[in-house]
């Protein structure tokens, strides 16, 4: 016959110990986090499964036309105003090579730039057109003639012979140059100028930079 003796002794001890070190508390906890990588992996895998099951269920044709239906609007919009923008720089590039070639076709390229430089300036101003058309076609009330006046001559005629030969080409590379900043200006700040042979009343008012062939420049 077998006789079950009380724990005594260090064995005693021992397990009194490790009763109060590891409660039910933390044996819970060990076993929680022991098996959340498991449980985790399994519920991502099912949410995986579920995402599978139903997109093999939809009528996926409807998506997929409103995805193709989107991408070419969306690349009609860009297309359309890059078109745009493209029209506007060569719409502003005509008037300022027109600019240069009925002010200064026959003056020094550095006068021919520093014309280009007034026609941009203005439009940087803020006090003219916030287009370079705008300001070469700018009119301006003059009330001693009585009429609406240019701000550049040869913009007030009806009629001009279109611009060709090689005056035209130095003319639309000087625009080209001005417009897209390709080179150091000329007269840095030139919002004016005039012919030599005249001395119009608003020059006294004016700070000169330069005289460059046949016209004098002012900020």
């Amino acid at each position: 016959m077998t006789t079950i003796r009380p724990l005594t002794g260090t064995v005693a001890t021992l397990f009194e110990a490790t009763r109060s070190v590891v409660g039910p508390d933390d044996m819970f906890s060990r076993l929680f986090y022991a098996d959340l990588s498991s449980r985790l992996g399994w519920a991502v895998s099912r949410r995986w499964y579920d995402l599978r099951v139903s997109w093999h269920a939809w009528d996926k044709e409807p998506w997929v036309f409103a995805l193709v239906l989107g991408l070419i609007a969306t690349s009609f919009v860009f297309g359309l105003r890059a078109a745009y923008e493209h029209q506007d720089h060569r719409r502003s590039l005509v008037c300022l090579a027109r600019n240069v070639y009925f002010e200064a076709r026959g003056e020094p390229v550095a006068g021919q730039y520093a014309v280009a430089e007034v026609t941009m300036n203005r439009k940087a101003s803020g006090r003219y057109s916030d287009t370079v058309c705008g300001v070469v076609y700018q009119k301006n009330w003059d009330p001693l003639r009585k009429r609406y006046v240019g701000a550049f001559s040869w913009t007030e005629f009806d009629s001009l012979p279109a611009p060709t030969g090689e005056d035209w080409l130095r003319a639309w590379e000087v625009a080209e140059a001005v417009y897209y900043e390709r080179e150091a200006p000329v007269l840095e700040g030139a919002m004016f100028y005039h012919a030599t042979y005249i001395k119009p009343d608003w020059a006294r008012s004016k700070r000169p930079l330069a005289r460059i062939g046949g016209h004098v420049f002012y900020k």
